[in-house]
């Protein structure tokens, strides 16, 4: 068990941060926690591997890294044989969980970490020292009320293990994720809404595409996405961006020579460069993940949002936020290009939500209740 870099300040305190696999999007709003902790005078650890890892190397090149295997899920092709695919895939998760709690003794012990912030890794909590863990899904969708009520009660069983639980939303109004993140029954732990996170800034900037593609999530529903994408954007006539959600990747471009003159492509951009790339088109086309769903509304952009087929979270979240007049809305299996801009030329798109930093002052204050260092 080493890390990648043994640097360690032994004069400052350890969060050890670990961001769940289940696509990209758990590890970039982990990023502005980062950074608060960071601010908070910590020495960061961060445990990951696969893509995660690579994403976070590129934001934080400097911080120390710890090798986690990651819960590794895969969704199937078709919508409908989701559920079956996830059942079967329980046990090796669940045994990941065990693995990761006996793991994390063995790390806390060998580098004397003083803090844990998990996002929706079950298994990182311990007696000695503060655990904190991150969800928007205090209430998991799944389509069937017993269901829901079972997912309810497993999943607070692992949250009430932790020193507190951390939802990233707002509170009281302009809340983005409805029933997820404000559900009738709340865990035993302290919860604390830390308000809209994203990694992003609102900039000025000069438009420089009409689309924006941006790939992301488990496979194979990524690469579907992709083919679908590629097909339907052969006769569109305006400036793309495809971004294809795949850090650390060096596969060349996807679509065939001569369609380089109106669409690039970048396997991955980091977050600076995302930022801008997001504000400089007309139309983001992507995933209805919760993490993308909040860079938007921080950067007040225009989207499509399409959720993964199958994915009941995505698909309610997609569902609120067109009911909201958010953002647009559609499934894959309904997509077209051609109609959907059609479609989008008379949406409101209410997107008027100004977010506010409130998680850097509660993560201020969380770290003076739970460590004794002051902010």
């Amino acid at each position: 068990m080493k890390f990648d870099k043994i640097n360690i300040n032994a004069y400052k305190k350890r969060v050890l941060i670990a961001p769940l696999d289940w696509g990209l999007g758990h590890a970039t709003r982990c990023i502005p926690i980062i950074y608060a902790l960071q601010a908070q005078n910590f020495e960061v650890i961060i445990a990951a591997d696969g893509a995660v890892k690579n994403l976070l190397k590129t934001e934080f090149p400097d911080v120390v890294f710890t090798h986690l295997n990651g819960y590794n899920i895969r969704y199937s092709n078709k919508a409908r044989w989701l559920p079956a695919q996830l059942l079967v895939q329980l046990p090796g998760f669940m045994r990941r969980v065990i693995a990761e709690h006996h793991w994390l003794k063995n790390i806390i012990k060998e580098y004397r970490v003083d803090m844990v912030v998990s996002d929706n890794r079950l298994g990182l909590y311990h007696s000695s020292i503060p655990c904190i863990y991150i969800t928007h899904q205090l209430k998991i969708k799944t389509g069937n009320q017993f269901t829901e009520w079972l997912a309810q009660k497993i999943h607070y069983f692992f949250i009430n293990k932790y020193t507190a639980c951390w939802v990233p939303d707002n509170e009281l109004t302009d809340d983005l994720a409805g029933e997820l993140s404000h559900p009738k029954k709340f865990p035993a732990v302290p919860v604390k809404y830390l308000g809209i996170l994203s990694r992003f800034e609102k900039n000025i900037v000069v438009k420089k595409y009409n689309l924006l593609v941006l790939l992301s999530g488990p496979e194979p529903q990524r690469t579907i996405l992709e083919a679908l994408m590629m097909k339907e954007l052969k006769s569109f006539s305006g400036k793309v961006l495809l971004v294809r959600g795949l850090p650390g990747n060096t596969t060349s471009n996807p679509f065939a020579p001569g369609d380089e003159n109106k669409i690039t492509v970048a396997n991955h951009l980091a977050a600076a460069a995302l930022n801008i790339a997001i504000q400089q088109c007309d139309l983001v086309i992507c995933r209805s993940g919760y993490t993308t769903i909040m860079d938007l509304i921080k950067v007040q952009q225009k989207a499509v949002l399409i959720p993964t087929p199958g994915q009941t979270e995505q698909e309610y979240l997609a569902a609120y936020v067109m009911q909201k007049k958010i953002f647009f809305s559609v499934l894959q299996k309904d997509f077209s290009l051609p109609v959907v801009l059609k479609n989008i030329s008379t949406f409101p798109f209410k997107n008027n939500i100004t977010p506010a930093e409130d998680y850097k002052m509660i993560i201020a204050e969380q770290v003076q209740h739970f460590t004794g260092v002051p902010s």
